[in-house]
Parts: C-alpha cells; sequence; structure tokens
C-alpha cells in the first residue's frame, strides 16, 4: 500500500512540474509577444516621425525657394520704375566665429565598451560680400553647414536692415564659411550675432578687429540671444589668439561641477556638486581671455567700435 502511495506521489509531482513547464513556456512566449507588438509599434512609430520630417524639411525648402524668387521679383520691380540703389549696398567684411564640434568617444571592446560624446571647440573664418543682385541670402561653407545655420543668415540680413535702415533686398548678400581645422559638419545658429555685425561693418565700411570675436544668436530686432558651448569657445577663441570674446548676457551665469570624495571608513564616496559662477569671472580667471556682455547688436558695435 505505502508503495502505491509513493508511486502516487510521484506521478503528481511530475505532473506538477510539467504543468508548471508548460505555463512558464506559455507565459514566456506572451510576454515575447507583448515585446514584439511594442517593438512594431515604436517603428512604426519611428517611420512616420521620418515621413513627417522629410515632408517639413520639403516645406522649409520650397519656403526659401518661393522667398527667393519674391525678393528677385521686388528687385526687379523696382528696376523697372527706375528705382537706385541704396548708396552703399556694397561692401565686404570679415571675423573669426568660435563654433562646437561633437565627436563619439568609444571605450573598451565589444561587447564590453562604453560610448561618450565629447565636445571640442573651433575657429570658423567667416567672411561677407554683399553686392548688387535680386535680394539673395547665399552661403558657401567648407565643412558643410545645416538648414538652422542657413536660417540664421536670413535672420542677420533683416537685423543689420533694421539696425542701418538699409534696404537689402536689390543686393545678394553672400557667406563664405570656412573652418580652421578639420571639421566634420557644423550647424547651429549661434553665429547670427557675428553674421549681423558682418553685414553692418560691409554697409557702413567699418574695420573689425581681428583679434575680436562673439557668439550669440541674432532676432530680427537685434536682440543677442544664449547659446550652448561656451567654456569650449572660449577655449578656441583663446588658443586662435582672440583678445575680446563677446557673449550674450543671458550666458552670463556659469553651471559647472565639482567633484567632492569623502571617506567612509575603506570607503570612498564620489559626488559631484552642481556650482554657480560669473561666466565672465571663470573664463577670466581659468582660460585668460576678456569677456564683454552684450544684449543686443548695438552693444555688440559699441564695444567694438
Amino acid at each position: 500500500m505505502g508503495k502505491k502511495i509513493f508511486a502516487l506521489v510521484i506521478v503528481l509531482l511530475i505532473a506538477s512540474i510539467v504543468a508548471n513547464l508548460y505555463f512558464i513556456s506559455n507565459q514566456s512566449k506572451l510576454n515575447l509577444s507583448e515585446v514584439q507588438m511594442r517593438i512594431n509599434a515604436l517603428e512604426e512609430a519611428n517611420a512616420n516621425l521620418n515621413e513627417e520630417l522629410y515632408l517639413t524639411n520639403l516645406s522649409l525648402q520650397q519656403a526659401r525657394t518661393q522667398l527667393d524668387l519674391y525678393r528677385k521679383q521686388l528687385a526687379e520691380l523696382k528696376s523697372k520704375i527706375n528705382t537706385s540703389f541704396v548708396a552703399g549696398t556694397e561692401g565686404r567684411a570679415q571675423l573669426d566665429a568660435p563654433a562646437v564640434i561633437r565627436r563619439v568617444e568609444y571605450t573598451g571592446k565589444f561587447p564590453f565598451y562604453s560610448r561618450r560624446i565629447v565636445q571640442e571647440g573651433t575657429m570658423m573664418q567667416v567672411s561677407v560680400d554683399i553686392k548688387h543682385g535680386y535680394g539673395r541670402v547665399l552661403v558657401e561653407t567648407t565643412p558643410l553647414m545645416g538648414v538652422v545655420f542657413q536660417d540664421a543668415a536670413n535672420t542677420a540680413v533683416m537685423a543689420a536692415e533694421n539696425y542701418t535702415g538699409r534696404d537689402l533686398s536689390g543686393s545678394d548678400v553672400i557667406f563664405s564659411v570656412e573652418a580652421l581645422s578639420e571639421v566634420p559638419a557644423v550647424d547651429g545658429p549661434s553665429a547670427g550675432a557675428l553674421m549681423t555685425t558682418l553685414i553692418i561693418a560691409a554697409l557702413e565700411n567699418i574695420t573689425l578687429p581681428d583679434d575680436v570675436t562673439m557668439t550669440g544668436t541674432i532676432s530680427p530686432d537685434g536682440h543677442i540671444g544664449e547659446i550652448g558651448g561656451v567654456i569650449e569657445k572660449a577655449e578656441a577663441a583663446k588658443k586662435d589668439n582672440k583678445r575680446i570674446f563677446i557673449l550674450p548676457r543671458e550666458n552670463n551665469r556659469l553651471l559647472r561641477y565639482e567633484e567632492v570624495r569623502k571617506q567612509y571608513g575603506g570607503l570612498t564616496i564620489i559626488k559631484q556638486n552642481p556650482v554657480i559662477e560669473d561666466t565672465k569671472e571663470y573664463i577670466e580667471k581659468h582660460i585668460g581671455i576678456h569677456v564683454e556682455y552684450a544684449d543686443s547688436i548695438k552693444d555688440v558695435m559699441n564695444i567694438i567700435c
């Protein structure tokens, strides 16, 4: 009788194990199915976003083409009604501009490696030529510049027109940008203030000092806005022997992190404490280049002139 009970227990135990394995297998298949469904949904959403981005870029290019057409038509209309070009609509100016490049660094060996993004400062030579034309804003670059950079050039023209009172619809504004070191690509609005300064200098025959550089976005009313990569740009300007570095006043506070180590017996705890400092004081002390703040393009011209 005891042997029969023991055999029955063994059979029940085996049946329980088989049932559990079956349940776990089905549950795993269910979880994998759910994960696959989420992956499929994300891939579909990503495809939709890519399509939306493509259409947006296409619309932007069409709008830019239409703007060029309107400017050309306006210039032709002025010519037909014998409107002469505005005096001083030809000129040239040049300055070096700081920029930030980003590259990816890998450490370790596959599959145990880590990736980090490194930011470095560099300098670019930016010049502008203003010639009689059709109100076009042209950007010739080495390396290639992105759409945001080109939009900043258009805004710079509007800001310069508002500052000087000159009408550039009968002129072509041609920017030439050349990196002073090997740079794969640059994009962003942070050269807007510098490009505006170049246009004003070209229109008003102002000689710009070659030991001055600046960074900052520009708006049509001449306001200079905040940018990123302040320290990297200051280091690049110092390395390029610039004497004055003009910054947006909105960048007057610098957030950095100080490493603090504490010992607890044989254990070392490392913390990164945030520290806020005045940007001008920090750069002048640790990098060694004079900093001036600017709120507007008028401030920049007062500093330079």
